[in-house]
């Protein structure tokens, strides 16, 4: 049976970082998947510029495509700004898109990264998809963002990861949605680089015996 898959990253680059291997899998395996960008990713020496909300908007898309994701939505927050509103307003915007798509599998961000989007995305998440009866999400998995997870204070909720998704034979389709962010990469050796990530891959995957995979915190698992 085919699923109905949702991805909830808080910028536009951050879904291929941490899941573009997974989602070109799920994809291939017939199951639907769309993508939810929380914030518009613009850094603020760009703020109010149409023509950088253009062309991130644009490399966004191409990502997708290559990816294989047909549907998207855009929330509009601004970049690196999520703490300045409540919780409640980051859920009362984001809760009519999970109600819509009605995700069995969400893919979103752990909680300790340093990123303060990335916190409040997966907090908006843990906090619509609460367990209640009736609820239809049944799996809920956090993944790491180079440049954000790893650059945590190590006592401050380290990255634990209990699944490993073997994307062998989907690497290369993540590498080349990655260079459809080229504003967003960063050359060797910034952590945030196509080669890390690459590197990235390869480490996960060794460490469980394939080729290349991506690593995944459960957060929950309900059967």
């Amino acid at each position: 049976m085919s699923k109905n898959v949702l991805v909830v990253a808080a910028h536009p680059d951050d879904e291929v970082l941490g899941a573009g291997g997974t989602i070109a899998r799920h994809v291939a395996d017939g199951d639907c998947v769309r993508v939810v960008f929380m914030a518009d990713g613009v850094a603020s020496r760009d703020a109010g510029d149409p023509e950088a909300d253009m062309r991130r908007s644009e490399a966004a898309d191409a990502a997708l495509d290559i990816l294989g994701v047909r549907e998207s939505y855009h929330l509009g927050f601004a970049d690196n700004s999520m703490d300045e509103t409540t919780l409640l307003s980051v859920v009362k915007k984001l809760e009519p898109v999970l109600r819509k798509c009605s995700p069995d599998v969400i893919y979103t961000h752990h909680f300790g990264d340093l990123n303060i989007d990335h916190r409040i995305t997966q907090q908006a998440v843990m906090t619509i998809c609460r367990p209640q009866p009736g609820e239809p999400c049944r799996e809920i998995y956090g993944f790491e963002v180079l440049s954000s997870t790893e650059w945590q204070t190590v006592g401050d909720r380290p990255f634990l990861p209990s699944l490993f998704v073997d994307i062998s034979s989907f690497v290369d389709r993540k590498l080349k949605a990655l260079f459809a962010y080229a504003e967003e990469m960063r050359t060797v050796p910034h952590s945030r680089s196509v080669e890390h990530a690459e590197l990235l891959a390869r480490h996960r995957g060794h460490s469980v015996g394939v080729m290349h995979a991506e690593a995944f915190e459960v957060y929950r698992i309900i059967r």
